[in-house]
């Protein structure tokens, strides 16, 4: 399975990905793992990209893409792969689209988590460390896993806080690129959700975030 993953932050993205990589044996490619490879082996697209890194530049489609065309025809990808975190836009979108069919790869899947803008903030927002352990999932905004008492709900230790989970601009303006259905996030997914339509040579899924990870995976699996 070739899959492209969509979702917000907030979403439980990541989690999915995660269970997908473990379920299926699949490489969970992230973007920005893509850049931090190139960069520390001395890649000549590494190489670029450092130099627009370095002047704070965006790196143009025309490095980010080769690099990753390069990273999904590694022998660890020949089975299938998880791509996340790329396109962030719509004409993004329509270059990986067109530099997949160039090297002769086909896209199978696209998976869109659907979840409400203020869900997908309240749910950053309401992150609690644990400074026992990390894993230990507590946030204050889902029921399921609501800390007791002001304490982890699994040992009980005390919470803490990400600086940048607190960060209520910094969130806005991630999921201002990503809500934006003209040409953000959602509208390369929906790029992909009208080629569905046209040729049926991709399954386009659509999972409903609101739920508990259990749930959503099970939705998920099933629709695979």
């Amino acid at each position: 399975m070739k899959i492209l993953f969509f979702g917000p932050n907030g979403s439980g993205k990541g989690t999915q990905g995660a269970i997908l990589k473990d379920k299926y044996h699949l490489p969970h490619i992230e973007s920005g793992a893509i850049f931090r490879e190139n960069i520390k082996g001395g890649t000549e697209l590494g190489a670029k990209a450092k130099a627009y890194i370095d002047r704070g530049d965006l790196v143009p489609d025309e490095v980010t893409i080769p690099m990753i065309l390069n990273r999904l025809k590694q022998d660890d990808c020949k089975k299938g792969w998880l791509l996340d975190g790329f396109p962030r836009n719509k004409n993004q979108a329509i270059k990986l689209d067109e530099a997949l069919k160039k090297a002769g790869i086909a896209l199978d899947i696209v998976v869109e988590i659907v979840l409400d803008r203020q869900i997908a903030k309240n749910r950053i927002m309401g992150r609690r460390l644990c400074v026992n352990d990390n894993n230990h999932p507590n946030n204050i905004y889902i029921d399921a896993i609501k800390p007791k008492d002001g304490k982890c709900r699994v040992c009980g230790g005390e919470l803490k806080t990400r600086s940048d989970d607190q960060d209520e601009d910094a969130i806005n303006k991630r999921h201002d690129i990503y809500y934006d259905k003209k040409t953000g996030t959602l509208a390369s997914a929906y790029y992909f959700k009208d080629l569905s339509a046209k040729n049926k040579l991709i399954k386009y899924i659509t999972l409903d975030g609101g739920p508990g990870v259990k749930e959503v995976t099970a939705d998920l699996v099933s629709k695979l």
